[in-house]
C-alpha cells in the first residue's frame, strides 16, 4: 500500500491503542480475583464463555440486568474519588437481579471516555472487580472505547452488564399475599440515584464537593461517594432459607414506585415511617433543598436500600439470618389490600 501524503495515524487522530493494551493488562489480574465455577474464558479474547453446567445448573433460566452510576460520575470526576464507582456500577445491575430471584454469574462493563487515562480506569475497573467479588460473580469482559470529540477533557461514562441464573421456577417474586411482612435492609446513603437533585441542593446551599460535609466527617463530596451496598449474599440466604415471596431494589422512584413493581394486582403497602430513622445524608437534603417528605420518598432511598417481602411466619427467623450476615434490619410494615404504598407516621 502507497505511504499516504500527511503520514497520519489514529495515534494522531486521539486513540491510543498502546494505553487501551495497557489498560487491558493493569486490570488482568483484578478480573482474575473474580473468577468462579463457570467461567471457561475471558478478557482477550472477542467474547467470553461461561459454562451453566460448571456453575451448577442443571435446568436454568438466565436473567440480565443492564444499568450505570447516573450522575453520581460528574461528583467522582470532579473530586478525582473513582474507587467506589465501579462498586457502585455493579450494585446498580446485581442487586436488582437479586430481586428476580437470580444468582448473578458474571459482569461486563463499558468504560467510555475522549482520551483514556490509564491509572483512572484502572481505578474504575479495580472497583468493578471489588463489586463483583463481593457478589461472588465474575468480571469477564468489557469494552474501553476511546472517542476525542466525544466527551469533555478528563469525563468519562460508564455502564454494566450482568447475567445471573436460576434453576426453573424458582423466580420472583411469587406467592405475593396479604398479611406479608415488609423487611427493610438499610442502606449505606444515597447510593447511585437522585444525583440530579443533590447537585442541586449542594449549589445551593452553596457548598462545593471539597467543602466540609455538614452531615459527617470528611469533605461533601466523600461523603455522597460511598458506595452503593451490595445486597446479594444475604439476599441469596434468605431465598435459599425459604419464606422470601419478593425483593425490591430501592433505587430511582424510592419507596413509593418501587414497592409496587413486585405486588400483585389489588394488593398494596402499609409502611411505618416512624420505623427507622432518617439517616443524616437524607435529613441534610430534605431541610437544605426544602424537600417535602412525599416528594423524599419518591426520590431517594430514604435509608432503605432493598425490601424483602416474606411469610408472616418466617419474618422473625428470617430477620435474624439477615441480621447475622451484617445487615440492618428494620420491619417496615406489611402487605395489604389496596394499591400503592401507603405511609404512616412522619419520615424523621
Amino acid at each position: 500500500m502507497a505511504q499516504g501524503k500527511n503520514g497520519l495515524s489514529y495515534a494522531e487522530a486521539g486513540v491510543d491503542i498502546d494505553a487501551g493494551n495497557e489498560l487491558v493488562e493493569r486490570i488482568k489480574p483484578a478480573a482474575a480475583s473474580t473468577k468462579r465455577p463457570g467461567v471457561m474464558a475471558g478478557l482477550g479474547g472477542f467474547g467470553a464463555l461461561f459454562d451453566l453446567k460448571a456453575a451448577g445448573y442443571t435446568d436454568p433460566v438466565l436473567v440480565a440486568a443492564t444499568d450505570g452510576v447516573g450522575t453520581k460520575l460528574r461528583i467522582g470526576i470532579d473530586t478525582g474519588e473513582l474507587d467506589g464507582l465501579g462498586i457502585d456500577l455493579v450494585a446498580m445491575c446485581v442487586n436488582d437481579l437479586v430481586c428476580q430471584g437470580a444468582e448473578p454469574l458474571f459482569f461486563l462493563d463499558y468504560f467510555a471516555t475522549g482520551k483514556l487515562s490509564v491509572d483512572e480506569a484502572a481505578r474504575v475497573v479495580t472497583g468493578i472487580a471489588k463489586g463483583c467479588e463481593a457478589s461472588g460473580c465474575a468480571l469477564i469482559g468489557g469494552e474501553t472505547a476511546e472517542m476525542p470529540g466525544m466527551y469533555h477533557d478528563g469525563d468519562f461514562d460508564l455502564a454494566g452488564f450482568a447475567v445471573g441464573a436460576m434453576e426453573r421456577g424458582a423466580e420472583l417474586p411469587k406467592h405475593v399475599a396479604a398479611g406479608d411482612v415488609l423487611l427493610g435492609l438499610a442502606s449505606d446513603g444515597v447510593h447511585s440515584n437522585g444525583f440530579s437533585l443533590v447537585r442541586r441542593v449542594a449549589e445551593a446551599a452553596g457548598l462545593g464537593w471539597g467543602d466540609a460535609s455538614p452531615f459527617s466527617e470528611g469533605t461533601l463530596g466523600q461523603a455522597l461517594l460511598v458506595p452503593t451496598r451490595l445486597y446479594v449474599k444475604p439476599a441469596l440466604q434468605a431465598i435459599r432459607q425459604g419464606g422470601v415471596h419478593g425483593l425490591a431494589h430501592i433505587t430511582g422512584g424510592g419507596l413509593t414506585e418501587n414497592l409496587p413493581r413486585i405486588l400483585p394486582d389489588g394488593l398494596g403497602a402499609d409502611i411505618d415511617l416512624s420505623a427507622w430513622k432518617l439517616p443524616p445524608v437524607f435529613r441534610w437534603l430534605a431541610e437544605a433543598g426544602g424537600i417535602v417528605p412525599a416528594e423524599m420518598l419518591k426520590t431517594f432511598n430514604c435509608g432503605i436500600g432493598m425490601v424483602l417481602v416474606v411469610d408472616a411466619a418466617q419474618a422473625d427467623a428470617l430477620s435474624a439470618l439477615l441480621g447475622g450476615a451484617g445487615e440492618t434490619v428494620v420491619t417496615l410494615g406489611h402487605v395489604a389490600e389496596g394499591q400503592g404504598v401507603r405511609y404512616h407516621g412522619e419520615l424523621a
